[in-house]
This record gives structure tokens, C-alpha cells and sequence, in this order.
């Protein structure tokens, strides 16, 4: 938690900006694993975090733009409370850590809430609890919720927390170093793994990095061998040598500042020469992004380059064909690489997403794009500088796609399918750094992971550790 100024001066920001009406900002509640006295390890909501700063479950925060009152709802703990968890600060403490001077009892809430006749500002909930006390503050079904939001609430909100502070800024780079030092073991450990380990194993080491630093992942793991599948969380297959693991992994620090990073490790330690042609392609876009990236630019824009450098990389190897500026324009290259180039990262790991990304990466100028590819670009908007940003190009051969574009004859004068048939079995490359877009460019967050793939190479083989530059030079 940061001093109590930095969050009354953000809520003083936030309430100048809505001019009136009560904004509520409901905590996260424990959520039961599988009966109500055994829950999911804690995480409290962003928006609260951000605007109140406390890490407990139960509070409620309400503030009022009319008279610039600020409330804090908890409960004190009971004698039965005591027993199980000892002492803990009443509501009225825990308001003064935030800087907060009224502090009421949650049972006071809901008269509280109704007898103000202004506007109620907030933001759809996620989880469905609190969901239905917010329908109930409000007199509404939790069916409204999402038409009654406040998008004002939300572009306050969103403008404050894309351009981060300067603590906010340390604390992400104690994260992404912590995301580091995973990554570090795993590319080491792994690309030395006997055949008998699996995926899961990896994810043990990540999560025990993670725990043993008192701290949590920023997301479940994705470690697979099928790099061509975006999201897996399966961790079933054995780390054989020869083919490519990817690791996309991060840490979350106590603050909740969250860190995000991928790399793709050869098994065994060596890449084929197959695997490193496409490797050292996805290493010059994810470079290219860096030296890109400043303030003023779009982000699309910078999206569009990683698929020019994916594009011409993959024409060098003749698996696409014809010009670079047509390929990107139609979307063939979406083929290789179907996501968006990156997203914005902060207190959750893709930022403000429960906002919704139409609502804070896109505006009436800058529409998201309908094309397969760039339509799951989250952000579309010119880069500030202090914004948090992924850089996470990648190159994917996923063969029910490659199959399915082939049978439809889709972008054929274009994509040689011949060729890219032969690749059915790869994989996926991704590559993911974080980076600070600074007053005249980027810099990459962290103390560094080897990525170009001679060092990645040298990393794995321990007798040659110091001749690594894990800060990366191209």
C-alpha cells in the first residue's frame, strides 16, 4: 500500500472529474473453493485497490462528488472472528490507512446508498455477488447493470490508470524483475529437463518462485509444447527434446502490480535450423516494436509493423508470397500470427479489461478493426508516455487453420500452402517483454531474460553464462 496522499489525491481527481452524484466502489468479498469456510486465495478488485489502497476483503468504499465526502463500509470483527484470525484493525483504522475520515458499518450501507437522490456511478461488477448487492443498492435487476454502468466512471478511471505514476512504475518493475527470475530458472531448468518432466512440472517451479517470494502468478501459467495454441492450461505433455516449450508467465507482487512475460525454449538446448528461422523472425519484431514505440504513435500502427517484419520474414522463407503492404492490408498474415500485437499492463495483467477493451483502447476516431487478426488487438490508441505496454509478437502454425484457409482457397496468392503444410507439426513462437513508453521512446522493463537465440543457447548451457547480455542487445 502506498502512502494514504496517493490515494486521496486520486480520488479527489477522479470525484473533480465526475462533478457529482455518489460513486461506488465495492471490495472484493472471499469467494468459497468448495464450501463457504474454504475460499480461493484473496485478491481484491483494481478499481479499489487503486482508488482505496486496501488488501482486505468486506469494505465497500462510497465517495460523494457533491460534498467530497469519502466513506469507508466494513465491519469490526466479532469475538468468534478474533478466535480464528486474532486481531485485526476495526473499519475506522483501515479508512485511516487509506486516508479516509467517515467510517460506517456495512449494515449502514444500503440506507446509505438509497437516501441519495443523485447519480450512482459504477462499473459492471465481475463477480456476481457483488453483482447482486450493487442491483439491490440501486433498486435494479443485475440484468441492467451493464446498460446503467457509468461510462463516465470508466474514461475517469481508465485515463488515470493508463498513464502510470512514478510508484506505480516501481512497483511494476518489481514485478516484471520477479517474472524474470522465473523465467530464468525455467528457461535453464527446462531446456536441460529429462523427457520424464512434464509441462505441469514447469508450472510447479513457476508458482513456487511466485509463492516463495510471498507473492502470486498475474495469471495461470501457459506452458506448452503446442505453442500453437494460445491459451493452454492442460501442462500434460512430456518436455521432449527437440521441440520448442513455450512459457508465458508472470508474477503479480503484493501491491498486485502485475509483470508478463513469454519465452519459447528449445528442449534440449539447441534450436533446429528450422526452429531458429522462425525464432530469429519473431526476435526482429519483437525488437522492432521496441524501437518503435514512443509517445504519440499508434498502437496499431505498431501492429501493423510486427505483421510487415512477421510478413517478410516468412516471404524470405517462402512461405508467403507477394507484396508486404498488400499481405498486412488484407490480413493474410493473420495465418502466422492471429492476436493482437500487445496490451496495456498495470494493477491486472491486462489492464482495466473488465472496463471493456472497446471502452478504453478504442474511441470514435479509432475503431477496432473487424479483420481476423487485428480485431483482438486490445488497444488502438496513440501511446503516452509512462503507459505499461506487452510487446508479444509471435508466429503460429495452427494446422486446423492452415487446412481450413486451404480449403476455402483463402489469400492462395499469397501464402504458398505447399510449403507452410510442412510446418503442421512446429508449433508456436511467442516472444513478450514489457515495456515503458518514455518521453522519447521505450524502454524494456526488468533485469532481463535471454531472448535473441544465440544467448538463449548459451543461457541453457551453464559453462557460458557470462557471456550473456540478458538485457538484450540485437
Amino acid at each position: 500500500m502506498f502512502n494514504s496522499d496517493v490515494y486521496k489525491a486520486r480520488r479527489q481527481k477522479l470525484m473533480s472529474s465526475l462533478k457529482d452524484g455518489l460513486v461506488l466502489i465495492p471490495g472484493n468479498i472471499e469467494l468459497p473453493f468448495n464450501y463457504k469456510s474454504n475460499t480461493f486465495p484473496f485478491r481484491q478488485d483494481s478499481t479499489f485497490l487503486y482508488y482505496i489502497g486496501l488488501d482486505e476483503p468486506n469494505l465497500f468504499a462510497v465517495l460523494d462528488c457533491n460534498s467530497g465526502n469519502e466513506y469507508l463500509f466494513g465491519n469490526d470483527l466479532t469475538m468468534d472472528d478474533i478466535i480464528w484470525t486474532g486481531s485485526l484493525p476495526s473499519t475506522s483504522e483501515k479508512a485511516a490507512m487509506a486516508g479516509i475520515s467517515n467510517a460506517k458499518n456495512t449494515n449502514e450501507l444500503s440506507a446509505f446508498v438509497k437516501n441519495h437522490t443523485g447519480k450512482k456511478h459504477f462499473i459492471k461488477p465481475y463477480i456476481g455477488n457483488i453483482a447482486i448487492l450493487i442491483a439491490d443498492l440501486l433498486g435494479v435487476k443485475t440484468s441492467q447493470l451493464e446498460e446503467l454502468q457509468s461510462i463516465d466512471f470508466i474514461r475517469a478511471a481508465s485515463e488515470m490508470r493508463k498513464i502510470k505514476e512514478a510508484v506505480e512504475i516501481e512497483e511494476i518493475e518489481k514485478s516484471v524483475n520477479l517474472t524474470c527470475d522465473l523465467h530464468n530458472f525455467v528457461m535453464k531448468w527446462a531446456g536441460n529437463a529429462e523427457e520424464y518432466y512434464t509441462e505441469r512440472d514447469v508450472v510447479g517451479e513457476i508458482y513456487k518462485i511466485a509463492a516463495g517470494k510471498g507473492y502470486f502468478t498475474s495469471f495461470p501459467p501457459i506452458v506448452t509444447i503446442h505453442g500453437e495454441i494460445q491459451h493452454n492450461h492442460s501442462y500434460n505433455e512430456n518436455l521432449k527434446k527437440g521441440r520448442l516449450l513455450l512459457v508465458d508467465a508472470g508474477a503479480e507482487t503484493s501491491s498486485h502490480y502485475a509483470g508478463d512475460m513469454t519465452r519459447t525454449i528449445p528442449l534440449g538446448g539447441k534450436f533446429s535450423k528450422r526452429q531458429k528461422d522462425i525464432y530469429d523472425i519473431v526476435v526482429k519484431a519483437n525488437w522492432g516494436i521496441v524501437d518503435s514505440a514512443k509517445p504519440g504513435v499508434l498502437w496499431t500502427e505498431l501492429h501493423n509493423r510486427a505483421a510487415r517484419i512477421i510478413t517478410s520474414g516468412l516471404k524470405d522463407l517462402g512461405l508467403m508470397k507477394g507484396d508486404t503492404d498488400d499481405i498486412v492490408t488484407c490480413g493474410a498474415y493473420a495465418l502466422f500470427f492471429p492476436h493482437g500485437l500487445g496490451h496495456m499492463i498495470g494493477l491486472d495483467v491486462h489492464d482495466m479489461e473488465n472496463y471493456g477493451e472497446d471502452l478504453i483502447g478504442y474511441d470514435e476516431s479509432h475503431k477496432r478493426s473487424e479483420m481476423f487478426g487485428p480485431n483482438c488487438l486490445r488497444y488502438g490508441l496513440e501511446l503516452r508516455e509512462n503507459m505499461v505496454m506487452s510487446d508479444e509478437p509471435g508466429i503460429y502454425f495452427i494446422p486446423q487453420l492452415i487446412d481450413m484457409w486451404q480449403q476455402q482457397g483463402k489469400f492462395k496468392d499469397f501464402i504458398d500452402y505447399d510449403r507452410v503444410k510442412k510446418y503442421k507439426d512446429f508449433g508456436g513462437v511467442r516472444l513478450e517483454d514489457d515495456i515503458l513508453i518514455t518521453a522519447n521512446g521505450s524502454r524494456v522493463l526488468g533485469k532481463g531474460v535471454a531472448k535473441n537465440s544465440k544467448d538463449v543457447e548459451l543461457y541453457i548451457a551453464p559453462e557460458d553464462d557470462k557471456k550473456i547480455d540478458k538485457k538484450g542487445k540485437k
